[in-house]
């Protein structure tokens, strides 16, 4: 494999709209040409912001250690985030090399983002958008939302806000909301959900304005609706929740 120096790491403290919590970010950018001279190349860029202080040990260890977790896919072993960045960086041009080795190349695109999002209540809101594309007609993009809390570190479920029982109500309030979103930006999209599988996901941000949940590219309907949300009140909620 051909070895590439990082281009990157960027760990300066700043205070973030999280209610004081100072945050790093690890970038890295990379351009892999397929071959000496070939038009196709791989480009990789990440931003991924992590907690540096203002948090206890413990809840800054989990919140690090989930962040790692979810944006490298490395659940086995906790690991630093440089670590976790190098591999995943390196991993990516073995594999864009290995299957761009011949005549036929393409190009791709590998684009990973995190950050910090408003804090509500004693929640932390992070969000981790990630772009691929692997030659044809279109990419991919998702959007995947976690909540901490802000002491302990730890992720909220939907278990933890909601009673039991929830998920029907809720999911009637998500299919009137996508419904009237839908018919308001334009009605034809409405046709195109799948309102049966329109039900709590679990991948969800709590703020003030209430719970908004995220739908990737075909989980409800056709790429054509892209990742798709919807916020519910917490007024709207209130009868579901604990």
């Amino acid at each position: 494999m051909k070895k590439l120096i990082p281009i990157l790491l960027v760990a300066a403290a700043a205070l973030s709209c999280t209610r004081s919590i100072s945050k790093g970010t690890y970038t890295d950018n990379v351009t892999m040409p397929a071959a000496e001279g070939s038009a196709d190349s791989l480009f990789m860029s990440m931003s991924i912001e992590f907690v540096k202080g203002r948090l206890p040990d413990a809840a800054r260890s989990e919140i690090n250690g989930a962040i790692i977790s979810r944006a490298f896919d490395l659940y086995d072993s906790p690991v630093a985030i440089e670590e976790a960045a190098v591999t995943y960086r390196e991993n990516l041009i073995d594999e864009y090399l290995n299957e761009n080795s011949g005549s036929d190349t393409s190009s791709w695109e590998d684009i990973l983002e995190g950050e910090f999002k408003d804090s509500y209540k004693g929640w932390v809101n992070y969000s981790l958008t990630y772009y691929t594309y692997r030659g044809g007609a279109h990419g991919l993009q998702t959007v995947s939302p976690i909540v901490f809390d802000r002491k302990s570190g730890a992720i909220l479920s939907e278990k933890d806000l909601f009673a039991d029982g929830y998920r029907d109500g809720v999911a009637d309030l998500l299919r009137k909301t996508i419904a009237a979103n839908m018919a308001a930006d334009d009605p034809e999209l409405e046709s195109l959900v799948s309102m049966e599988q329109v039900v709590p996901n679990d991948n969800f941000s709590a703020g003030a304005d209430g719970v908004t949940w995220y739908f990737q590219p075909y989980e409800i309907g056709p790429y054509a609706l892209g990742v798709v949300s919807a916020t519910i009140s917490w007024n709207e909620l209130s009868p579901y929740l604990k």
